[in-house]
């Protein structure tokens, strides 16, 4: 059993009045909010590719991070000590899910089957590790945007052959998690899309992607993986343009190609910035499909305009994003998992868990929150009484495609001019202020 963190001791919910840095000031996980414990509202699960793998080095320096427990090799040994590190920091944090990358997690071989091989022998020790600690996999996925190879794509590549190797790598992947338990497997576009048009077959690549994920569908049910398959959007970067670039492009996408009754949608706080939504209106958007599958906890900074993956801290969009997640009666096989990382000046294994608690605060605030609201019911009740005409006959005739515009126009001389009513923007702002 790992040591690495040995001069910490497990984090405890200590209360808001507590002064120690290492405790919990809101998430006490066996609270009660809304008939559920926090820890089944929440589902907190922590990224391999942050927490172990990330060196916190950016395109101006060098990494910072002090991990004494990795070599820095590509070793086996090294990625076995690698995750036997990662479950004592679950263990210590408290926290019961985890995702990974396929190349996070096992070194890349010189062949395929070298690959496959020591993704199986990491495989073995994480099976191990989490029938011992009660942890789960939330969900996994391949990283297909890292190696050279991927430069144009992977399920878009214009090569055939990269094509097939990617087939290849999610195959291994998909069947890794499938022996992990993994409650869910994502489709993160990272190079899935283009740099100029100029160069570049879009309706051709489109298809070629939806037959990508059809044949990971197939594959799925041969192999017996149930879990819920997900995608991620995200607009650019590192491309030009991706093709999932926000909510509604991957669900017209899935629509279009008949994937939706597969797929959900994994929705990143940062993603949304880009993309120039708010990630209440990204959350709004999946839930109006019935395809908010999970959630990528993290936050920008604003002005920066690229992915910087700041572990989320802003009370106002955990509470937003918990009055979204509890409106569809909380996540199934999804959660919140922390795709953020510590900034570079925070480079102390401490950190880690500095960071991580202040995510998990900030989310158990949020639903505090978020659960006050719902109590109060003043912006429900408002919302409602807005929409309130739309209950009438008319509105329900018209809602279910029975009126015409003939009968419309009618109704709209006997009515006369409409009246209208206040959105009450600012009074609804000043609820949730004092809420929070």
């Amino acid at each position: 059993m790992s040591s690495a963190f040995a001069n910490i001791e497990p984090i405890r919910y200590e209360g808001p009045d507590s002064s120690n840095p290492l405790s919990f000031k809101y998430y006490d996980p066996d609270r009660v909010v809304e008939g559920r414990p926090m820890r089944d509202h929440l589902r907190f699960a922590s990224a391999f590719w942050h927490t172990m793998r990330n060196g916190l080095g950016d395109p101006f320096g060098s990494s910072t991070a002090c991990m004494p427990w990795d070599d820095g090799s590509d070793s086996i040994e090294n990625a076995l000590r690698r995750v036997e590190v990662f479950f004592e920091f679950l263990d210590r944090i408290g926290i019961d899910f985890y995702c990974f990358h396929d190349r996070d997690v096992a070194p890349e071989g010189e062949t395929i089957e070298q690959s496959s091989e020591n993704l199986s022998i990491i495989v073995d020790r994480l099976e191990k590790l989490q029938s011992d600690g009660g942890k789960s996999l939330l969900w996994g996925t391949a990283c297909l945007f890292m190696h050279p190879r991927y430069m144009h794509g992977a399920a878009t590549s214009p090569s055939i052959e990269v094509f097939a190797h990617a087939a290849a790598q999610v195959k291994h992947a998909l069947e890794a998690t499938h022996r992990l338990g993994g409650l869910g497997y994502v489709f993160w576009g990272g190079r899935e899309g283009y740099d100029t048009l100029l160069n570049t077959d879009m309706s051709r690549e489109l298809d070629h992607l939806a037959a990508f994920l059809h044949m990971a569908v197939e594959h799925a049910e041969s192999i017996g993986f149930k879990g819920q398959f997900y995608i991620e959007p995200k607009p650019k970067e590192p491309t030009t343009h991706q093709y999932d670039s926000d909510a509604a492009a991957c669900l017209n996408f899935l629509r279009q190609h008949g994937l939706l009754e597969r797929f959900k949608l994994n929705i990143e706080t940062n993603h949304a910035e880009l993309s120039g939504h708010t990630m209440q209106h990204e959350l709004k958007t999946a839930i109006a499909a019935d395809a908010l599958g999970s959630v990528d906890a993290n936050m920008g900074s604003p002005g920066i305009g690229w992915d910087v993956d700041r572990f989320p801290t802003d009370i106002y969009m955990t509470t937003n994003v918990m009055l979204e997640v509890m409106s569809m009666g909380g996540f199934t096989t999804g959660g919140l998992n922390f795709d953020a990382k510590r900034r570079r000046q925070s480079f102390e294994p401490v950190d880690l868990f500095h960071a991580h608690i202040a995510g998990m605060d900030a989310f158990a605030r949020g639903l505090l929150v978020a659960a006050a609201i719902r109590e109060d019911g003043r912006i429900e009740e408002f919302v409602r009484e807005r929409y309130s005409g739309w209950d009438s006959d008319l509105g329900r005739r018209i809602e279910s495609g029975d009126a015409s515009l003939d009968e419309l126009a009618a109704h709209a001389v006997r009515s006369g001019e409409p009246s209208m009513e206040s959105g009450r923007q600012e009074m609804l702002e000043s609820i949730i202020n004092s809420m929070i």
